[in-house]
């Protein structure tokens, strides 16, 4: 299994849950109103008035199969416009309870 972190503009809020929906992952957490910036290109998401755009993020856990999907849906939802924002990110599960 894989944990799958999301996090992105809210401005693919639809989107995402469209893919969560179309993969049939039915397990997530999301967090609203997360602040961040960017590592290279991105500018400052944080809900103020001088930079008023927010974050939401989702963790999923999924089994192997599903990463690449996500990942490939992540991929397409960037680059039809990448000034908005969205990154994954994949770790091993090694144990759950």
């Amino acid at each position: 299994m894989k944990a799958i972190m999301i996090i992105y503009n809210q401005a693919h809020t639809e989107k995402i849950e469209y893919m969560l929906d179309k993969l049939g992952i039915k397990g997530f957490t999301l967090w609203e109103n997360v602040q961040g910036t960017g590592t290279n290109t991105g500018v400052p998401h944080l809900g103020t008035h001088a930079w008023p755009e927010i974050n939401k993020s989702v963790l999923t856990i999924v089994e192997d199969n599903l990463v690449d999907k996500v990942l490939d849906t992540v991929k397409k939802i960037d680059a039809i416009n990448e000034e908005v924002g969205i990154r994954a990110f994949v770790w091993d599960v090694l144990k759950t309870v």
